[in-house]
């Protein structure tokens, strides 16, 4: 190893170490893996130069005024004790409305499916032909009465118990208004005085006369010098990776900022940057290249891959650089969303992180695009994309059984549906399809989404930011969460609390940790509360959350023929067309009925039928007998048509095959016309939940 040419590119000053502590609190921390004898020399100049970039930076920053940081403290311990009062009142209150949701689950859920199972069981009875039809019928509706009658009970303790709680609720919301202002002043007195501090470091913070040192004593804080050793020590291009990432400030600088590499793994993360930057010309300025950042930053600890069961020889991690090159075509081909040329490093970092392989994600966006487009064009940014969640995910776990091994997980899911679990992952993942940020948001017992939207994150399926049982978001707490992506929408005030941090990572200090109580030393804490100022005087519009109802999943969304956009038909989109052979092509836009009509990426409009009946009227220039044809899509699968031509006694039964999201004919049915007009009647069978149709083609038989 040229350990000499390291020790220049990392512009070591001297041993003295003016008064720096001997080691990181990482270094302490890692494991100590025997080195040969060259990375043991290796490991050491890179220690020393991290010590001696330390002893610059102590020299440099200011000291802080003892009294103004133990005011601090004391106003810290307030707000955190005002927030344990705020959500124990919330925790108090929100009681009621789970007593509520279980009187709603009991009458609705409950009771209402078992009446409809009694309906389905009577309905059996009184079709059955044989005596054994007739026993499974009677066994039926004797367990759907049972049902009811367990759900009476239910209902009947569950009211019991809501109008108990009920009678403390005035007294509770006034206590819960009382913590929630104690909470809010508190935290106001809190800020004030960190803003008090704050002033006193401005000079500073506002300098980047220190930013390349404070972000390479980061990188080597973060990556820690026997990490970097140890990469290096893999072969002469590892080396040279290692001394051209030291000696690229900016590079370091845009790394940090975007909160570095995943585990700390800088020497891979540069050689996928490399690797990709070697398979792209294209993606070394603009977009491209903050997106080939981002994949290296994130996927330098590997992702495993989620693949088909039966695909028992794909990849077991997603690969970086075809990641890339996925994103970089599908960006090139316009399939992504308009905002995506325009989102930072850190941002990609949240929309390229999938489990689901390449061919996944283009599958997700032609899906949607044949099946759903109306949630593509939906202006809403709130539920675009993720809003076939609502309509066409069905909620409940009862189909789970029937996941095919060769389909891969999130095509499982919308053939399937799920609890909310599966419904949250199929939401993120059809956002990352499309390019738009997204992380999970858990909560106690239930899953929910965050994604990027113009006006700022969201939630999806969940409760609001704020949320007392919130888990946290990318080991954040919930207003940890917010606050950070609120201050990133300000990058030239960001940079300001970043260098604080970068302060505290080059002193050694504990980092900030929401979660735990604390946690982290003055300059992190100094970082938290700059992000915080930041977002207090720009107050940017907080999102409130969509979907909480949907989350909680008391009651199925499925929505029944209901397109999101709504698309008007013109005289035009309704043109039957007869070719010289005499077949008939009728654009799905004639129908009429419990259709809805949308706008088509195939060109012209499409019809979306959820269920229930719709006819469609034509005139016939030769009477006979036509195979009929349709050109559809599903997601699901076991779906018929039901169809009567005119008159006729008894309906023709199409066969709706399962096309996983592609557009698809289906096998070919005989009727017979009259000469001139004829109605024909779809009736699509009990239990669909979607079909998107583009025509009908009606062939002569000869």
């Amino acid at each position: 190893m040229n350990g000499k040419k390291l020790f220049g590119v990392l512009c070591l000053l001297a041993a003295m170490l003016m008064g720096v502590a001997d080691v990181s609190a990482a270094e302490k921390a890692e494991p100590q893996t025997p080195l040969t004898e060259a990375g043991e020399r290796l490991f050491t100049i890179l220690q020393e130069g991290h010590r001696a970039l330390q002893a610059e930076i102590v020299k440099s920053v200011p000291k802080i005024d003892e009294k103004k940081s133990a005011a601090l403290v004391k106003a810290r311990e307030a707000a955190k004790a005002a927030e344990a009062e705020a959500n124990a009142a919330q925790a108090a209150l929100g009681k009621i409305s789970t007593a509520k949701a279980l009187v709603d689950h009991a009458r609705g859920k409950w009771i209402g499916g078992a009446e409809k199972g009694i309906a389905q069981a009577e309905a059996a009875l009184k079709k059955a032909t044989t005596e054994a039809e007739r026993e499974a019928a009677k066994k039926e509706l004797a367990k759907w009465q049972a049902n009811k009658e367990d759900g009476i009970k239910a209902l009947k303790e569950r009211q019991e118990a809501l109008d108990k709680a009920k009678l403390d609720e005035p007294k509770l919301t006034k206590a819960n208004q009382a913590a929630q202002a104690a909470l809010a002043q508190a935290q106001t007195n809190e800020l004030m005085a960190a803003k008090v501090l704050l002033t006193e470091m401005e000079s500073f913070l506002s300098s980047d006369k220190l930013d390349a040192k404070l972000v390479k004593c980061t990188v080597l804080a973060e990556a820690t010098p026997r990490g970097l050793a140890e990469f290096a020590l893999q072969g002469p291009e590892q080396e040279a990776l290692v001394e051209k990432l030291l000696a690229d400030a900016d590079l370091m600088k845009q790394m940090v900022i975007a909160d570095g590499a995943s585990g700390g793994k800088y020497g891979q993360a540069m050689k996928i940057y490399t690797d990709i930057r070697k398979a792209s010309a294209k993606a070394k300025n603009g977009v491209l290249q903050r997106l080939a950042l981002a994949i290296s930053l994130e996927h330098a600890v590997p992702i495993a891959q989620s693949n088909p069961q039966a695909q028992t020889g794909a990849p077991a991690t997603v690969d970086p650089v075809k990641r890339y090159l996925h994103y970089e075509k599908a960006y090139l081909d316009g399939e992504l969303d308009p905002a995506f040329k325009d989102l930072a490093v850190w941002e990609y970092r949240n929309a390229v992180n999938g489990d689901e392989p390449d061919w996944t994600l283009a599958w997700g966006r032609e899906m949607l695009r044949n099946y759903r487009p109306d949630h593509i064009y939906n202006p809403d940014y709130g539920w675009r994309y993720s809003g076939v969640v609502r309509t066409d995910v069905k909620y409940g776990s009862q189909d789970v059984k029937n996941d095919k091994p060769s389909l891969q997980n999130y095509q499982n899911i919308i053939m399937n549906g799920g609890v909310c679990g599966r419904r949250a992952f199929f939401g993120r993942f059809i956002l990352r399809c499309f390019g738009i940020p997204t992380t999970a948001r858990p909560q106690v017992g239930h899953a929910a989404l965050v994604h990027w939207t113009p006006q700022g994150w969201v939630v999806n399926l969940g409760a609001g930011f704020g949320c007392a049982e919130a888990k946290g978001i990318l080991g954040l707490t919930d207003a940890d969460f917010l606050v950070e992506t609120q201050v990133r929408k300000y990058p030239a005030d960001h940079i300001r609390a970043l260098r604080a941090q970068w302060v505290g990572d080059a002193l050694g200090e504990e980092k900030y940790n929401g979660h735990k109580k604390g946690s982290g030393g003055l300059w992190n804490i100094m970082a938290l509360f700059a992000k915080k100022a930041i977002v207090a005087d720009a107050k940017p519009r907080q999102l409130a959350a969509l979907g909480t109802k949907l989350g909680e999943a008391n009651e199925s969304a499925e929505t029944k023929a209901q397109a999101v956009v709504k698309t008007a038909v013109a005289d035009a989109d309704k043109k039957v067309a007869v070719d010289s052979k005499g077949v008939i092509t009728i654009p799905a836009a004639a129908c009429s009925g419990s259709v809805q009509p949308m706008k088509s990426f195939l060109g012209g409009l499409q019809l979306l039928c959820g269920g229930g009946a719709f006819h469609c009227d034509l005139d016939v220039p030769r009477a006979g007998k036509y195979a009929l044809a349709v050109r559809l899509v599903t997601v699901q699968e076991g779906q018929k048509f039901l169809l009567t031509a005119n008159d006729a006694k008894a309906p023709v039964e199409i066969a709706v095959p399962y096309t996983i999201g592609m557009w698809q004919q289906t096998q070919p049915v005989e009727i017979s016309l009259v000469n001139g007009k004829n109605v024909l009647h779809f009736t699509l069978q009990d239990g669909s939940r979607g079909v998107t149709i583009k025509e009908f083609t009606l062939t002569p038989v000869k």
